[in-house]
């Protein structure tokens, strides 16, 4: 299956640093992508802890959307409890033309209490929230009817973009999971494309990820709509370099604080979980082994990505969960690797002149001249000139 690739920035950045200079290097990022021709590029949003820096990742996009020429730029995801669905609509059109249909509009409930808690929201009421808000969303974005709609968190009275989208037929819309049935179910009811995060979060159990395509399967049927796997997006930590050896010293330190000082101590995740009896010094080591992070060579990463869609059964983009392990340097130095020898294995870039060359020796008999110089040049049959 062709496989797009692209990168999912929450972003995370180790406390300590600038924020300011943090936001112009997740732009710099994003600028560095679009060169190595990334498909897409996907902007999460978070508003605690301090590790995720960005609250208003729609801002983000439109900032990148000017430094870009033809990489996709998406939300990664709108907080769908958060914010009235008027106002998603909204930025998502005016996105949708500031990018010139470069735009993804991703949604989600929300994983993140300390954020819901901050607004005043029983966090098991999110999923609820956002089930409420994606039909109307979709109206309100790609439809053509006014809407009146009153909620226990929203209202609207015959309510209707004034400004036309400039994509068509539609913007493109997806739900995020982090292994739930809720989102791949949502997905499937409206049709709508799917984000899995391929990586369980440390203290969380293993995703099946077949699984939440079945589920997204299960739920068009049912609802008389079609998903496909085209428009299916798998995010997994990864980071590779010329090496394995060297890809693991790259992010060993890195790995460890955002284990540790992110996962353990702001989120208060059973970090230790999985990790029972293995030494600190291999827990980078065991978390590639569980499949939660890619790391290691341009082979190791081959071998990851096709093994990740022998699993799944297939899927549309991978994207790099953009941890930060690394220096910036070797962050940049890792995409291109991943974007020049390890994407045309998947996309097909490099078959052409590989075709090429499979032609030429599979049939050197029709160029007889090629074989007499080869001759010549190596001493047989006479001297070369």
């Amino acid at each position: 299956m062709h496989t797009g690739f692209g990168a999912f920035l929450s972003p995370l950045h180790a406390p300590g640093q600038d924020p300011h200079l943090t936001i112009r290097r997740d732009l710099q990022l994003v600028e560095h992508l679009d060169e190595l021709n990334f498909d897409e590029c996907w902007f999460g949003e978070h508003h605690s802890l301090s590790w995720p820096t960005i609250g208003a990742p729609e801002t983000l996009i439109a900032a990148a959307a000017e430094r870009t020429r033809q990489i996709k730029l998406a939300n990664g995801v709108v907080t769908l409890p958060f914010h009235h669905p008027f106002h998603v609509a909204t930025r998502a059109i005016m996105l949708d033309h500031l990018t010139r249909g470069r735009y993804i509009l991703g949604v989600g409930p929300g994983a993140t209490p300390n954020d819901a808690h901050m607004l005043g929201l029983d966090a098991g009421e999110l999923k609820r929230m956002a089930r409420e808000a994606v039909p109307t969303i979709l109206e309100l974005v790609n439809g053509e009817e006014r809407i009146s709609e009153k909620t226990d968190w929203y209202t609207l009275q015959d309510a209707k973009m004034q400004l036309p989208r400039y994509s068509r037929p539609g913007i493109e819309m997806a739900i995020s999971s982090v292994g739930t049935p809720n989102s791949p179910q949502i997905a499937g009811k409206y049709g709508i494309g799917l984000l899995s995060f391929g990586a369980a979060p440390p203290g969380w159990p293993s995703t099946d990820l077949a699984q939440q395509w079945r589920y997204a399967e299960e739920s068009a049927e049912e609802h008389g709509q079609t998903v496909d796997r085209r428009n299916w997006r798998i995010a997994v930590p990864l980071h590779i370099a010329e090496t394995r050896e060297e890809a693991y010293r790259d992010a060993r330190a890195g790995f460890g604080k955002w284990l540790h000082g992110y996962w353990g101590e702001s989120v208060g995740a059973d970090v230790a979980a999985g990790l029972e009896g293995v030494p600190e010094s291999r827990e980078l080591e065991t978390t590639v082994e569980q499949g939660r992070a890619i790391i290691g060579s341009v082979e190791d990463a081959v071998e990851a990505i096709q093994r990740l869609q022998e699993t799944t059964g297939g899927f549309g983009t991978f994207l790099t969960y953009v941890v930060n392990w690394a220096s910036f340097d070797k962050v940049k130095r890792s995409f291109e690797l991943l974007a020049s020898e390890v994407a045309p294995r998947f996309n097909g870039s490099a078959e052409r002149g590989l075709d090429s060359i499979r032609w030429s020796v599979e049939n050197r008999a029709v160029f007889p001249h090629t074989e007499a110089l080869r001759n010549r040049l190596n001493g047989v049959g006479g001297t070369a000139s």
